[in-house]
């Protein structure tokens, strides 16, 4: 029997753990863009920046929305439901076939691979999955896993 319960609380422990990611804006690393306040994310995030200073086009990269680990990029950052970020999705990247404003993907690894792959493109990732291949951007003069972090999963 107490090895049924330890079990079982190293599964909650487990569980706990996972939904309390850490998340980290990255960049291509040909953008130029070092630190981002919050208000400009979410300007990206909802398809409203088109280009950045130097005229490369924005690209933002971001889990699916129905999937549970863009929870709190749906609660912190868009503060919309999913349903309502699956239809802004489809109106920012309306007319923008060559170059869409917000690319869904399955997978962290994935978003990584996109935003490398994709001159002007960011994204929202798990800490864990960052590669040399990408820049990891200050939000709101905060690198992640430090006090105060919007993107902090607890």
């Amino acid at each position: 029997m107490k090895g049924k319960i330890a079990i079982a609380l190293m599964l909650v422990g487990w569980a706990l753990s996972a939904s309390a990611k850490d998340l980290a804006l990255i960049s291509n690393k040909a953008n130029s863009v070092e630190a981002m306040p919050v208000a400009e994310l979410v300007k990206i995030c909802k398809g409203q920046t088109s280009r950045w200073p130097d005229g490369k086009a924005v690209a933002f990269v971001m889990r699916d929305p129905g999937s549970p680990d863009a929870k709190m990029v749906l609660e912190k950052v868009y503060g919309m439901t999913k349903d309502e970020v699956i239809a802004l999705i489809a109106s920012a990247n309306h007319n923008r076939v060559s170059h869409p404003a917000i690319i869904v993907v399955d997978s962290d690894d994935d978003v990584v691979k996109k935003v490398e792959a994709t001159p002007g493109a960011v994204g929202l990732v798990d800490v864990y999955a960052i590669t040399g291949g990408v820049t990891v951007v200050r939000l709101a003069g905060k690198l992640p896993l430090e006090q105060g972090y919007l993107l902090h999963g607890n």
